[in-house]
């Protein structure tokens, strides 16, 4: 069973600068004054391990993330998920008690590829000398971010990359790699039971890699409608084509002149599905759904889950293979 810690709050939306500063900045006061009434036990303040247990203290800065810590690491660490269950990752920026958590961590595994915009300035910030800090993306070569159409109700993203490297199993495979280099950095005593893990795990993606090469390599139509631009690491793997109703960063809402060049492309390409997803609203996709006659599903792009999903046991592994099942039964449709 995952030894997770989800933290569970409304959702918030703190997309400017000098907000998370004033958050790092809080962060920083309540950590000093922690250290001061604390005395001599500092081991969560400074990133120390938990002696007690000998359990290896990791935050990840979202599902993905957390998922694959704990698949790595196992028994031997306690995870924490920054951002909460059935919480849309894109636009959160951590509290103060959450920078805290990140200085006080033995190992703090983020995405990156210009996924979480607040990582930087937090890490600039914060005191990381006894905590490895793991960037999962590191190695992967990263597709070019497209650019929101702000009149047409887009967010821009913030970065030059696309972010969702983890929706292709391969590269998925490859941040599993990277995170257990840094549990073994942070925790060598224990590397063979990581190096066992990861092999585990990585068979098991090979495994789902090559049931999407066989089953997509079989389906009749090529093109996806997709609530948010996430797809497209998954897409260039396996020979698709998505045409998002919004951009990056799964907010905004299309302009009239955007909603009828989706539409074109549902006729164009015979598109029976549209697929929103569970984390954001479905006003739109269902819109274009019953203006075309298509039937609007849910593909999960695992940003993050809902607690009922999580409570049914589901993980990054479980959601790839249902993902996969809808898009073959979609793209096999007349």
């Amino acid at each position: 069973m995952y030894n997770w810690i989800f933290k569970r709050r409304p959702r918030r939306r703190l997309t400017r600068r000098h907000c998370l500063m004033t958050c790092i900045g809080a962060a920083l006061v309540f950590s000093v004054l922690g250290l001061t009434a604390c005395g001599g036990n500092t081991s969560a303040q400074t990133g120390g391990a938990d002696t007690a247990s000998d359990t290896v203290n990791v935050v990840a800065s979202f599902y993905p993330m957390a998922d694959f810590a704990q698949k790595v690491g196992g028994s031997h660490v306690k995870v924490t998920n920054l951002v909460p269950a059935g919480t849309e990752p894109h636009e959160w920026e951590p509290s103060p008690s959450d920078v805290r958590q990140i200085q006080a961590s033995d190992v703090f595994i983020y995405n990156g590829a210009d996924m979480e915009g607040w990582v930087d300035d937090t890490l600039e910030s914060i005191d990381t000398s006894k905590t490895t800090v793991c960037k999962a993306s590191d190695g992967i070569t990263l597709r070019m971010a497209t650019k929101g159409d702000e009149s047409a109700g887009e967010h821009e993203h913030a970065g030059e990359h696309d972010p969702h490297v983890w929706l292709s199993p391969k590269n998925a495979k490859a941040e599993l790699k990277n995170i257990e280099r840094a549990l073994i950095k942070a925790d060598p005593g224990n590397k063979a039971d990581y190096q066992a893990n990861y092999k585990k795990y990585a068979e098991k993606f090979d495994e789902l890699d090559e049931q999407y090469q066989n089953e997509l390599s079989k389906v009749k139509g090529r093109s996806i409608v997709v609530s948010h631009e996430a797809y497209g690491y998954l897409c260039d793997e396996f020979g698709l084509t998505q045409m998002p109703i919004t951009g990056m960063d799964a907010e905004g809402e299309p302009n009239a002149k955007t909603m009828a060049q989706i539409v074109q492309f549902i006729k164009d390409n015979n598109v029976k599905t549209i697929f929103g997803e569970d984390l954001v609203s479905q006003k739109v996709a269902k819109t274009i759904a019953d203006e075309t006659g298509a039937e609007c599903v849910q593909l999960n792009p695992v940003e993050g889950l809902t607690d009922k999903q999580l409570e049914a046991g589901e993980d990054y592994l479980t959601v790839m293979q249902d993902n996969l099942d809808k898009l073959v039964k979609a793209l096999n449709q007349e």
